[in-house]
């Protein structure tokens, strides 16, 4: 068995080098990258379709049975052994922390030149769909996001193709992963646009497009026309409420820090809990699992609850959201109960992460966003502040509201719930909604729910195309290790022998430990360099001169051109925690090798 397997394993590389070998000599790069968006595109809506699948087919075997009018026990027990299933699956046979799948790419992207492991094709598939199908709260769409972005980053190195060329296809995975999954192409393209890539040129969109438009296509053909959200719109806008549009944004873009402010904070609580995994699986999963039990909407994404919202016109249709609950047939405390799931949909979406889990936090962005708007727009109604506004809307642009602001994103979410509903007629309330959120939240924080740990780390590549190319840089990479070395105690004379050996203008000092003691400027002992009768009198110690500063290899590089600015010098040493020397970093060498990337990144 072995044997066949390894035969298969050389036939399969084979075929590989032939396609690869014919790829070069019949296709140009262009044409091979825009083939393989069409394949990525292709597999994203795949992957969407057996994620959603499998998902509901779990749901309708463990809850077909539950009876709406009254709590269920078994809301206590499903999501803790969803959750249990899922760190099995992880710990066995994955191997690997595949979590906070989006967070995943960014840092590919900023660290790893895009390169994302294999198996993320398909065991963040596998793991999310028995969480969320368990019950767990949180979305389908960051696990799909990392398989397309991962098989995008397979095929472009399968293909051998350049960094810049895998960054791009790894852009059209995420791309076709939204697009596919909401049936949203301009939505995805936009995704990518905002959240994950920098400058795309022209040349780039379109391999961003062709996969959006196949994974749209395709997702038609596996699911139908039917969309996520049932929506139709009854009241059209008007003029005089864009008052509670704006109101409305401000209030998104505060529910939106708040689900990011408490997020963070549960996030690290349960990363303080990393050396007691089971500890973090019972807190967890009895946080979790007990919330389901008070508030049965938070059980997986939570779309259908949005549904009630955007398809009801009376609060006997708005109270559907209730069944399963101690609150069902109380319909005098919907908003009661809308209002606890705004503030507690955080913390299940942590708790199923936090034990352990595997989901993101899209598909609670939106539907703390379509509960929020429906809350805001009844107790508008209910004391009647100002002119009626109609709950189905206001819901509507409050999912696009706080995704504008957690995400960072304000176009994503015009985009991505106007296509989603066609509510194109909501176009400008939409942007209204989404501009205020976004202002709002960007008072408080300035990058994404995704990027804040890695803004916090250096590590996120940003718009702004100065800092995406310093957080390119690596360091490591323009180390000069070559050097000649002295010590402190060698007389002048052996140390004119070394400078005849030295490539550069200056020479380190160093013990017999290999640490930094200081450094002889060649340029500064020009006066006694030429005089033999001091080659017995001095000393390396009597001549050399402190190092202005130092390097570390953690360094982050806008620090090190920070200090290269602060010490007016041509070379820095990189040393280690010890300060002994690892070579030296050129001020000349770092400028050129920026300037490369520059060109490199604004190419087509």
């Amino acid at each position: 068995m072995p044997l066949q397997l390894f035969v298969n394993k050389q036939v399969l590389e084979l075929k590989i080098s032939d396609l690869r070998k014919w790829s070069k000599e019949h296709l140009s790069d262009r044409q091979l990258t825009l083939i393989l968006s069409f394949v990525i595109g292709l597999f994203a809506s795949v992957a969407g379709f057996v994620l959603h699948s499998i998902i509901k087919e779990i749901q309708q075997l463990l809850t077909a049975g539950f009876d709406t009018t009254t709590f269920n026990w078994l809301y206590l027990l499903f999501p803790i052994v969803g959750i249990y299933l899922t760190s099995l699956f992880i710990k066995y046979v994955v191997k690997d922390n595949i979590s906070h799948g989006i967070t995943r790419v960014l840092y590919a992207i900023a660290t790893k030149r895009s390169q994302l492991k294999a198996h993320n094709c398909w065991t963040s598939v596998i793991a999310s769909s028995i969480t969320i199908g368990f019950g767990g709260s949180v979305g389908a769409e960051a696990p799909i996001v990392l398989t397309g972005s991962a098989i995008g980053s397979s095929l472009g190195r399968l293909f051998k193709m350049e960094p810049r060329t895998v960054m791009l296809l790894v852009g059209c995975g995420a791309s076709a992963a939204i697009a596919g999954i909401f049936k949203a192409p301009i939505a995805g393209l936009v995704f990518t646009l905002e959240v994950l890539m920098l400058d795309l040129t022209m040349a780039s969109l379109l391999p961003i497009l062709i996969a959006s438009v196949t994974a749209t296509c395709f997702s038609y053909i596996f699911v139908g026309s039917d969309s996520l959200f049932t929506y139709h719109m009854d009241t059209a806008w008007d003029i005089q409420r864009v008052p509670p549009y704006i109101i409305l944004g401000v209030f998104c873009g505060l529910v939106g820090l708040y689900f990011m402010r408490t997020m963070t904070v549960c996030e690290n609580m349960f990363a303080g809990m990393k050396r007691f995994p089971y500890l973090r699986l019972i807190i967890g999963g009895v946080m979790l699992s007990v919330l389901i039990f008070m508030f049965p909407s938070l059980y997986g994404e939570g779309y259908s609850a949005i549904n009630i919202f955007l398809d009801g016109k009376t609060i006997d249709d708005w109270g559907q959201v209730m069944n399963g609950s101690m609150f069902y047939g109380h319909g005098n405390l919907l908003v009661v109960y809308v209002g606890l799931v705004v503030l507690t949909k955080v913390f299940a979406t942590s708790a199923t992460n936090g034990a352990g889990g595997c989901g993101g936090t899209f598909a609670p962005s939106l539907f703390i966003g379509g509960f929020a708007g429906f809350f805001f727009a009844r107790i508008w109604n209910i004391y009647q502040v100002g002119v009626y506004v109609p709950e189905k809307n206001f819901a509507l642009m409050g999912m696009a509201g706080v995704m504008a602001g957690v995400m960072q994103a304000p176009l994503t979410g015009i985009f991505l719930i106007a296509e989603l509903t066609g509510g194109y007629q909501l176009f400008i309330p939409l942007m209204i909604v989404c501009i205020c959120a976004y202002l709002t939240i960007n008072v408080f924080e300035q990058h994404s729910i995704y990027g804040m740990r890695l803004a916090r780390e250096g590590k996120l590549l940003t718009h702004h195309t100065d800092q995406a190319i310093l957080t390119l840089m690596s360091l490591d990479s323009i180390i000069d290790r070559q050097f000649t070395s002295v010590t402190p105690d060698m007389p002048l004379g052996k140390l004119i022998n070394a400078i005849s050996k030295s490539h550069t203008s200056f020479l380190p000092v160093l013990d017999n430990a290999g640490t930094l003691l200081g450094e002889v400027d060649i340029t500064k002992i020009r006066h006694i360099m030429f005089r033999s009768e001091l080659y017995n009198r001095f000393t390396v110690k009597d001549i050399m001169t402190p190092v202005p500063t130092t390097l570390v290899k953690e360094d982050k590089m806008i620090d090190v051109m920070h200090k290269f600015e602060a010490a007016n010098c041509n070379y820095l040493p990189v040393v280690d925690l010890n300060n002994r020397l690892k070579g030296y970093v050129s001020r000349t060498r770092m400028y050129s090798m920026y300037r490369h990337l520059v060109a490199d990144f604004s190419s087509e």
